[in-house]
C-alpha cells in the first residue's frame, strides 16, 4: 500500500522481471503449441452450422429482456465505512412486432415509438458493512433481514406469487433432492456464536439454539460475502445476479399460475451475461434446470415449441476465444463466416478455452444454459447462452444442433435484435441496463396488463 503522492518506479519491475522465482515459473508453464492451435482452426471451420442449412422464419413478437445494476453508497450514521448497496433489477418488454411497423414508415413519431417498451424494476437497498437497521444485533443480521424481506414484498402480478415464494419453491426442489441423495452436508449458522448446522424452514422462524429468527433465504449463504470492515461490491453482485435469475422463473411461474402459457410462443426472453449460479447461491442452479424443463413440458404441449431462453456474454474467455478463431493469421477479420455458428463441446472448451483435464464436465454445477458463437448477418460477434431443458441437451460430451433447443430460432433473433452500437449485445438488454442504471419506473408492475391485452388479442383472432 503507497503513500500519498508516492509513484512507483522502474526498479521493482527490474527485479521481478529479472527473479529467478519468476524465470523458473516461466519454464515451467504449459504453452499450446503450433500444431495445436491449427487443429483447432481445422475443426473450428469443419464443425460451423449455417443458417442457410436451418429452416425457421421465428421473429418474436414480444421480447422480455432482464438486466441489473448495483452501486455501493456510503451510509452516514457517524460509524467509519458504513456503506449499503443499492441493487435495480430491469425487466423490459419490447413490443417487437410494433417495433417492426415503425421500422417500415418513412417517419416514426418518437412517442409513439417509445411505447413499444414497456419496464419495470426491482429496486431495493441491502445493508453492508457497518450499517445495523433497527432491532438487529449486526450488519450481517440486518442484511440477512432486508433481503428476505424484498423478496417477501416483491411480485409481478398484483395477485401472484412473491419473489419469496417462488425462492421458496425453488428451495424445496433443493430439499427434496438432498433428501434423496442423503446429503446431510448443511452450512454453519448465520447467527454468530452459534456453532450448531443450520436449520433449514420455510418464511421467518426461530433458531433452536439461540431463539434469535432465521430466514429461508439464508439458504443461499450470501450473508457470507459480506466483508464487516471494508465494501461489499462482490456480495452486491452475487444479489443482484440471483434477483436476476429468480424473475426470470417468477415471470414464467406467474404466466403458468394465469394460464398463459399459450403466449410463450410469441416470446423470447434474454438475461445480461451467462445462464448460470455462482458463489454460495450456486445450489439454486439444480432447482432452475428442473423448474424450467417441467414449465417448458407443460407449454410446449399448448404452443410445440420449446421456450427460447437465452443470455448474452459480452465479454471474457469465450468471447476472446471468438475474437481469436475469427482473425486470419495476417491480422485480419472474418475468418468466420457470417450467419454461421459454432457449438461449443466440452472437449472444445477445455483443450482450447478453459483449460482442464477433469472428467466433470464444463459448468455442470453452475449452468443451466449451453454456450455456441454466433456471427450475425452485419457481421457482430454474440456469445448467446441457450437455455436447455432436459438431459440430452444438457450432454456436453457431444455439440449437435439437436442439443439446443430452437437454434434456428435463435439465428434469427439475433440477426433482427443485435445492437449496431454494442455489435456484442442485442438492443433489448441496451434498454433493460438504461431501466436497471437509471430506474425511471421504479416499483411499476406491467407484465399483467401486457399479458392480458396479448390474451385478449389471441382470442379476437
Amino acid at each position: 500500500m503507497g503513500f500519498e503522492n508516492e509513484f512507483a518506479s522502474y526498479e521493482p519491475l527490474r527485479r521481478i522481471l529479472d527473479s529467478p522465482k519468476v524465470q523458473s515459473l516461466q519454464n515451467r508453464l504449459r504453452v499450446r503449441k503450433r500444431d495445436e492451435q491449427e487443429n483447432e482452426q481445422e475443426e473450428f471451420e469443419d464443425s460451423i452450422i449455417n443458417k442457410s442449412d436451418m429452416t425457421s422464419d421465428f421473429i418474436p413478437d414480444y421480447v422480455i429482456a432482464i438486466d441489473g445494476s448495483y452501486q455501493p453508497a456510503k451510509a452516514e450514521n457517524g460509524f467509519p465505512g458504513a456503506e449499503f448497496g443499492y441493487i435495480t433489477i430491469s425487466a423490459v418488454l419490447i413490443i417487437e412486432k410494433s417495433v417492426r411497423e415503425f421500422a417500415k414508415q418513412e417517419f416514426i413519431d418518437p412517442k409513439k415509438f417509445r411505447e413499444t417498451e414497456k419496464a419495470s424494476t426491482i429496486d431495493t437497498v441491502i445493508p453492508g458493512c457497518n450499517v445495523i437497521i433497527e432491532g438487529e444485533k449486526s450488519a450481517k443480521a440486518s442484511m440477512r433481514r432486508a433481503l428476505f424481506e424484498e423478496l417477501q414484498n416483491t411480485r409481478v402480478f398484483e395477485e401472484g406469487e412473491t419473489l419469496l415464494e417462488t425462492y421458496e419453491h425453488l428451495f424445496r426442489i433443493k430439499l427434496k433432492k438432498d433428501r434423496e441423495l442423503g446429503d446431510r452436508n448443511k452450512p454453519g449458522s448465520p447467527i454468530d456464536g452459534v456453532d450448531q448446522k443450520m436449520t433449514y424452514d420455510f418464511g421467518q422462524y426461530t433458531c433452536p439454539h439461540s431463539g434469535e429468527p432465521l430466514y429461508s433465504t439464508d439458504a443461499m449463504r450470501l450473508h457470507e460475502l459480506m466483508n464487516p470492515s471494508g465494501t461489499n461490491g462482490e456480495m452486491y453482485g452475487q444479489i443482484m445476479q440471483m434477483f436476476e435469475k429468480l424473475w426470470l422463473i417468477h415471470i414464467l411461474r406467474s404466466f403458468e399460475k394465469k394460464d398463459w402459457l399459450t403466449l410463450l410462443d410469441r416470446f423470447a426472453f434474454v438475461l445480461d451475461g451467462p445462464l448460470a449460479c455462482f458463489s454460495t447461491w450456486s445450489w439454486m442452479n439444480k432447482s432452475i434446470i428442473t423448474e424450467l424443463a417441467r414449465i417448458n413440458k407443460l407449454q410446449k404441449k399448448q404452443t410445440e415449441k420449446d421456450l427460447l431462453i437465452f443470455g448474452i456474454e459480452k465479454s471474457g474467455t469465450f468471447y476472446n476465444h471468438f475474437e481469436e478463431v475469427d482473425t486470419k493469421v495476417d491480422g485480419t477479420t472474418d475468418r468466420f463466416p457470417k450467419q454461421s455458428a459454432f457449438l461449443l463441446s466440452d472437449d472444445y472448451i477445455k483443450r482450447n478455452i478453459i483449460f482442464s483435464e477433469s472428467d466433470k464436465p464444463y459448468g455442470q454445477d453452475t449452468y443451466f444454459g449451453r454456450k455456441l458463437f454466433y456471427k450475425t448477418k452485419t457481421g457482430y460477434r454474440i456469445v448467446p447462452v441457450l437455455a436447455f431443458f432436459n438431459d440430452h441437451q444438457h450432454n456436453l460430451e457431444t455439440a449437435r444442433a439437436d442439443q439446443y433447443p430452437r437454434l434456428a430460432d435463435l439465428m434469427n433473433v439475433l440477426d433482427e435484435l443485435v445492437s449496431s452500437r454494442y455489435p456484442n449485445s442485442v438492443s433489448p438488454l441496451v434498454s433493460a441496463h438504461a431501466e436497471a442504471a437509471i430506474p425511471l419506473n421504479l416499483g411499476k408492475r406491467i407484465f399483467e396488463d401486457i399479458a392480458r391485452e396479448i390474451r385478449d388479442k389471441s382470442l379476437q383472432q
